[in-house]
């Protein structure tokens, strides 16, 4: 088996480049629907008008090569594991103590997600970022079968050819999965996981977590209320968890059609500001570039479906492995609701931030993940 890791740089063709403006231009666009002309009413979804406005500045206003330079910046790699080609940002510490951190994405981000959180966490830790198989430069998918915990594994085998035997992991999303994994997998290897979630998470209420004793009725009313926020919002997570293929095309053809599907979830929950009001602009449409480019719209949703079928439990948190959460734009009944026992050691609240905290609330999150490994080994 070939363990080497080899230097990578992104260079997108110009023909690619050239292929995105023709195809934002020619875009055929829906009959506009009368009484539906406010930019910021996400209600049935991302609003026609804002969406042409992002899509206009993403032909004629976002420097994609500007934005690569930038990335090019932070040094990668690549390695074949189980026959999977696995990109990687891997930049050094120049501190001879540092710890080696993973930090893990979910869909739909990518390590573009992490981009300013990086120079926060140097001086302190030597930062590895995968791309899960199907994300980014991971692509294309070797075969079926790359469901969260085989992720894991792969993430484990490149932090060996990196050279650290032991290290701690950060996640969000379905990242914090993988990092839970990673711990119950590895508790030999995995200093601490750290996670960082929103109130979002309280849906799971109910379901994945069990509702808490001694709720009042109006408590259980703020989580119901919250659950159904949520279950308007699981259209996207429906088709990828059971039908990839049927929207995978859509994805890889139009790229106004990946924007809609990329951009709406940087809508903020109860948020009156538009994602890109929320979250950088261009940073935010070199993520959705980067999906473009790798055709990852379709083979990262693969990823849920695998994750779905395969039986695997995502909260797989070794109870031998420190572990810290994060919860922005939190809610009252967080804690309450999602670690009644206080079993959690490390557990911090924010008011601010959302869903994508190392793009919303970058150095929130650089100090708490700090905090809460300072001092381990």
């Amino acid at each position: 088996m070939d363990t080497t890791t080899t230097p990578f740089r992104i260079d997108i063709p110009q023909a690619d480049l050239d292929d995105l403006h023709d195809r934002l231009a020619g875009t055929r666009w829906p009959h506009p629907v009368p009484g539906r002309s406010d930019r910021r009413d996400f209600s049935r979804g991302i609003p026609q008008p804002y969406l042409r406005e992002l899509a206009e500045h993403w032909r004629d206003g976002f420097d994609w090569r500007a934005q690569e330079a930038r990335l090019n910046a932070l040094d990668q790699v690549t390695t074949v594991v189980d026959g999977q080609t696995v990109h990687a940002v891997h930049v050094r510490s120049a501190n001879p103590q540092a710890m080696p951190l993973v930090l893990c994405h979910g869909w739909p981000g990518s390590f573009v997600e992490y981009q300013a959180l990086v120079p926060l966490l140097a001086d302190d830790f030597h930062v590895v970022i995968p791309s899960p198989p199907g994300f980014g430069f991971s692509t294309p998918l070797s075969g079926t079968g790359w469901e969260p915990a085989r992720t894991a594994e792969a993430y484990a085998e490149v932090m060996t050819r990196l050279g650290y035997a032991r290290f701690s992991v950060h996640g969000s999303d379905i990242g914090s999965g993988i990092a839970g994994l990673l711990a119950a997998r590895h508790p030999d290897r995995v200093i601490a996981t750290h996670v960082a979630c929103e109130q979002r998470i309280l849906a799971m209420v109910g379901d994945k977590f069990p509702f808490p004793d001694g709720l009042s009725d109006d408590e259980v009313a703020q989580i119901d209320h919250v659950r159904a926020t949520v279950a308007a919002d699981r259209g996207y997570l429906e088709m990828h968890n059971h039908r990839p293929d049927t929207i995978g095309p859509a994805l890889t053809d139009s790229p106004v059609a990946l924007l809609a599907w990329v951009v709406e979830k940087f809508k903020a929950h109860g948020d009156a500001r538009t994602p890109d009001e929320t979250v950088d602009r261009d940073q935010l449409l070199t993520g959705v570039s980067l999906y473009w480019f790798t055709r990852a719209g379709a083979s990262s949703a693969q990823l849920y479906y695998e994750g779905e079928h395969s039986g695997i439990d995502y909260f797989a948190f070794s109870p031998t492995v420190p572990a810290g959460w994060a919860v922005f734009d939190t809610h009252p009944l967080a804690r309450r609701a999602l670690d009644p026992w206080r079993a959690i050691g490390h557990w911090s609240e924010f008011a601010e931030g959302g869903h994508f905290p190392a793009m919303d609330a970058t150095d929130l999150l650089a100090d708490d993940i700090r905090t809460f490994l300072r001092g381990r080994s």
